[in-house]
């Protein structure tokens, strides 16, 4: 797995926010992400433990607004979704 390519999938990725850039000093901060619905991701790094087969990453978010209830409302959308669809 290769840094780069998965900050690329990541910044594609629906409800999340790449904040990774460390010449300015911008990672995940927990003060960042409070009132956001989209959890922030960044310092994606390749892993020192697992090498070429891991990554290790930074994650914060909001876990009033983007928690368990609000994941559980989403997969349900997205099923409905599907089922209409189908």
């Amino acid at each position: 797995v290769d840094p780069a390519e998965a900050r690329e999938v990541l910044s594609k990725a629906e409800g999340v926010k790449v904040v990774d850039d460390p010449a300015s000093l911008k990672y995940p901060m927990p003060l960042n992400a409070t009132g956001q619905y989209d959890v922030e991701v960044g310092r994606i790094r390749q892993s020192l433990i697992f090498g070429d087969k891991g990554l290790e990453f930074f994650v914060s978010g909001d876990q009033l607004l983007r928690g368990a209830a609000l994941n559980a409302v989403i997969i349900a959308e997205q099923a409905v979704a599907a089922r209409l669809a189908a």
